[in-house]
């Protein structure tokens, strides 16, 4: 079966990734010599080191012998990995950044630059150096980047050894919001029910027989297996192949796009969008780079839900919210409109739905919301156990290929054995002893667990699969950091997923009728693929332009508070200006479309207690850091530290907190993107060793900023 959910490709070349570490073999529309090159210099002086390509324990550090003596005109000179001392390879996923891995791509190279190699990121996608890391193409990396973005809120070092090996797991009091209840299940979509769909479409064409050699191979092999008492052994087996060898999958399960098949005849159909624009999404919808469809699909399904996922929907999220927002106190709560929905119904029927007659009201509105935080860490579970099990069936390099693969195969060799020699009789016995040990064992199982949590501790965490046979394995999150934090050691950080404004082409995608398994000819997957332009016309032309009343005043009510909005945005201004603090964090958090402010990778737009300014990302430095000026480098990166004046420096490696806050409450936020169409610039708050927290508001690249900062340092992360 293949594996489910997002998989990444297994088994021979990837376009462009077979390169042994020859820059020469990354190519790039542009040459090398006219490739943007790193930008910014450091606000912090470095001193000259030579850092040797080998490994850390090489490193030549003659920071001391200059200290003595040191220049304003030192120097680095770094190669591929040249900040790995800066790392201590206190989890897996820090040493697998910091091997030296057979397949490289353009952020595994060596380069000369003074602080980072800048690989494209205010660039065109297309100008981008491909693969940016070996065995991976840019748009499996951007898809992952891009879905890290939506899970990761907030992180905490913990000095605690992950048992998995990986860090970024989710923490047990992790805070519950409405928005990563959303995230969460758009998770599961992506992941679970998607892959659950693909699993269903590809039984519907076996049982369909329009693949008659393919549904005649499986139907020998069952009914042969049933009479000799071989089917469970046949299972076992057929699943250690899968395993152990993949090009098995695409022989027993042709891939075909999700939308193409239809679920209840197994034979083509036209996609629900009309159009194959995808051929990973359910509805084959278009989409401007890969996996965006799914993502989307994945939105519009959450938004689906009533109740608590109407909170979902408006993205509610009080824990990066800022501590006073004016805008936000004048807004009502869009969540409490399904509460006042029921209660008008309930008083249209003759009730009274007021607390003092319904004493179970808040009873059962708090009993709801308290249990939706473990309702989150199931799903969040759930979707990691998938991921888990999808990356250890088609792993991506860094990792390990064939470990994970054994391990599981491993487990279901004595699996076969023990089928082989167990009769039914034999099975149906032990099924109902368990089943009667679990019903009426109680006092055993009370005292046994008892003692376990005595004797010991944490005996639960010790057998968690992500501990046990899929230790190792890491969830696309953890995948994820590590392919940053690749970037980072090597001073090359991974380019940003590209955006656009413009909307995904109608054509469908490219398709070989020939190469797929289904019965149907090129014409009818042609007909399929393609959107039916006639009917298309027909509805354009006959459908009538409609101006109703209820349009004119929404777009009255949408000028006006348009003009409030920027109203209450000016008198922040001259607020800040009086002295309010409070009114500063509000400067800038809602820039001009005109502003085409180009940033990273080593500074970054912001502001700090309203000061408009750059945060600085040092690397070069003998103690990487991170600092904000208000002063700009202007991309010419020869800057002396006197003359950017930092406000404040943190240690990379002192950094303990990292969090996501928004420039505006979750409600003004709804207003403000409703009445003017444009994007709010959320802030970052980063707490040190010693407990002082640095506020930064008004980041427009504060995700690639988040993303920066937690693969830099040997941290070991944790989600909140």
């Amino acid at each position: 079966m293949p594996a489910p959910g997002y998989v990444f490709r297994d088994g021979g070349p990837i376009p462009d990734s077979d390169l042994h570490g020859s820059p020469e073999q990354i190519h790039s529309p542009t040459s090398q010599e006219n490739a943007f090159q790193a930008t910014r210099q450091s606000p912090q002086s470095s001193n000259f080191a030579i850092h040797t390509p080998t490994s850390s324990n090489s490193k030549i550090d003659v920071s001391q012998s200059t200290r003595q003596g040191s220049t304003s005109n030192s120097s680095t000179v770094n190669t591929p990995n040249s900040n790995k001392s800066s790392l201590s390879a206190s989890t897996e996923s820090h040493a697998l950044a910091e091997a030296d891995h057979e397949l490289k791509g353009a952020a595994q190279q060596e380069h000369f630059e003074a602080e980072v190699k800048n690989l494209g990121w205010n660039d065109d996608p297309k100008n981008v150096p491909t693969p940016l890391v070996g065995g991976l193409p840019n748009e499996e990396l951007w898809l992952l980047v891009r879905r890290f973005n939506k899970q990761m809120y907030h992180v905490k070092a913990t000095p605690v050894a992950p048992l998995g090996g990986l860090d970024l797991y989710i923490a047990e009091k992790d805070e519950f919001s409405p928005d990563k209840l959303r995230a969460n299940i758009e998770r599961l979509y992506m992941t679970v029910i998607v892959g659950v769909v693909g699993m269903g479409k590809h039984i519907a064409r076996l049982r369909s027989w329009r693949e008659p050699p393919r549904t005649a191979a499986f139907c020998t092999a069952y009914f042969i297996a049933w009479i000799f008492n071989f089917v469970v052994p046949l299972i076992f087996v057929t699943l250690i192949v899968l395993i152990m060898y993949p090009p098995s999958r695409a022989v027993m399960f042709p891939p075909a796009p999700l939308a193409l098949v239809s679920s209840k005849t197994g034979g083509v159909q036209s996609p629900a969008a009309g159009v194959l624009g995808s051929h990973d999404s359910i509805t084959g919808a278009p989409e401007k780079h890969q996996g965006e469809a799914v993502e989307q699909e994945a939105s519009n399904f959450v938004s689906g839900f009533a109740s608590i996922a109407l909170s979902s929907a408006t993205g509610k999220h009080e824990q990066g919210d800022p501590e006073s927002d004016p805008l936000d106190k004048s807004v009502p709560d869009p969540t409490r409109m399904a509460l006042a929905g029921a209660d008008a119904q309930t008083s249209v029927a003759g009730g009274s739905p007021t607390k003092e007659h319904d004493k179970t009201k808040e009873p059962m509105q708090d009993a709801m919301w308290t249990k939706m935080r473990p309702i989150m860490h199931i799903i969040g579970d759930v979707s990691d156990g998938w991921e888990r099990f999808a990356n250890a069936l088609s792993p991506t390099a860094p990792f390990p290929k064939e470990t994970p693969r054994i391990k599981l195969a491993g487990l279901l060799v004595p699996a076969v054995a023990v089928s082989l020699l167990t009769t039914s009789a034999m099975f149906m016995k032990m099924t109902t002893f368990s089943i009667g040990l679990g019903f009426f064992g109680d006092p055993i199982i009370t005292r046994a667990t008892a003692w376990l949590n005595r004797e010991f501790p944490h005996w639960e965490k010790l057998l968690e699969i992500r501990n046990t046979i899929l230790k190792g394995v890491p969830t696309n999150a953890q995948l994820t950091i590590t392919l940053l934090r690749i970037g980072e050691v090597n001073k090359a950080p991974l380019p940003p997923p590209p955006t656009s404004d413009k909307p995904p082409s109608d054509q469908p995608k490219s398709l070989n009728g020939d190469d797929l398994a289904l019965d149907a000819s090129n014409e009818e997957i042609h007909d399929a693929i393609h959107a039916d332009v006639s009917e298309t016309t027909d509805e354009a032309l006959t459908e009538k332009p409609k101006h109703r009343h209820g349009s004119r005043v929404l777009g009255f009510l949408k000028g006006t508070t348009k003009t409030g909005v920027e109203t209450k945005l000016s008198a922040d201004r001259i607020s800040a200006a009086i002295g309010s603090s409070k009114a500063k964090n509000h400067l800038g958090i809602l820039p001009k479309p005109s502003e085409q402010i180009v940033s990273g990778p080593v500074d970054f737009s912001a502001r700090y207690k309203g000061k408009k300014g750059w945060i600085y990302l040092s690397t070069s430095a003998t103690i990487p850091c991170i600092s904000f000026s208000t002063h700009s480098s202007n991309g010419t990166g020869e800057e002396s530290q006197e003359k950017l004046k930092p406000i404040w420096t943190v240690p990379i490696e002192e950094i303990t907190e990292i969090k996501k806050v928004g420039g505006l409450g979750w409600k003004a936020k709804l207003v403000v993107g409703w009445a003017t169409n444009r994007n709010v610039a959320d802030g970052l708050e980063i707490v040190d060793k010693r407990g002082e927290r640095w506020r930064t508001t008004a980041i427009p690249l504060r995700e690639e900023l988040f993303n920066r900062l937690v693969a830099m340092g040997g941290q070991k992360w944790e989600s909140w």
